[in-house]
């Protein structure tokens, strides 16, 4: 692993009911910068993102971070360290406060920062106190977001964030996420845009498992 790679994984293998759904599968994510994740629909691009916090676990090899295999770390203090954002975003009940509370119960004036929170990631800090479920689906993503980074991890992985977005809202969210990659957080990003390629740092191409290919 390289001093600039914060994340690798080593000829990881995953297995569906079918065979396997990645195989013989090795990168490197650079810290602090914009990872792409790309690659045809159904090549494991999802499946990839969800080791890098042990919501799944590889069948072989090993995914790494800062040096360490992922199943070495307490699951719960990984899960902080590697916030994993899905591309429907959820909210739970109560206000966009509560919400932000809920990302880090333990945490010293979240509620009272919650605008500063919201800000962060472009929203209006009068929002505060609204039902989180009255949110517009932008709105919502970008409440997401800033819920992961209530916890301030080291890094932000992101499922198709702009897929069930308006155009304008995906531009705004496209916008947000390369200002924290600038602003130095380590972001992992999987799309099925190819045009997203243009404003990462790092791009990692994903193929379909083929029983041809070494696995």
């Amino acid at each position: 692993m390289t001093i600039d790679t914060v994340i690798e994984y080593r000829d990881v293998r995953v297995d569906g009911d079918d065979g396997p759904i990645v195989a013989g599968f090795s990168a490197g994510i650079p810290a602090g910068r914009l990872t792409v994740m790309v690659g045809p629909s159904g090549a494991g691009k999802t499946t990839l993102l969800r080791l890098l916090n042990r919501l799944d676990d590889p069948d072989g090899g090993a995914v790494y971070l800062a040096g360490r295999d992922v199943r070495s770390y307490d699951v719960l203090d990984l899960r902080r360290r590697v916030q994993v954002v899905g591309q429907v975003p959820v909210t739970f009940p109560g206000t966009v406060a509560d919400n932000l509370l809920l990302a880090a119960p333990a945490a010293d004036g979240v509620r009272a920062d919650a605008a500063g929170c919201l800000a962060r990631v472009g929203l209006d800090p009068a929002l505060a106190g609204r039902e989180a479920d009255r949110l517009s689906v932008g709105e919502a993503q970008r409440l997401a977001l800033a819920r992961s980074l209530a916890l301030l991890p080291e890094v932000l992985a992101l499922d198709e964030p702009t897929s069930a977005l308006d155009t304008a809202s995906k531009a705004g969210i496209v916008s947000l996420i390369r200002g924290l990659a600038d602003s130095g957080l380590t972001i992992v990003m999987v799309t099925h845009d190819p045009a997203h390629t243009e404003l990462a740092d790092h791009v990692v191409r994903v193929e379909p498992y083929s029983p041809g290919r070494r696995p």
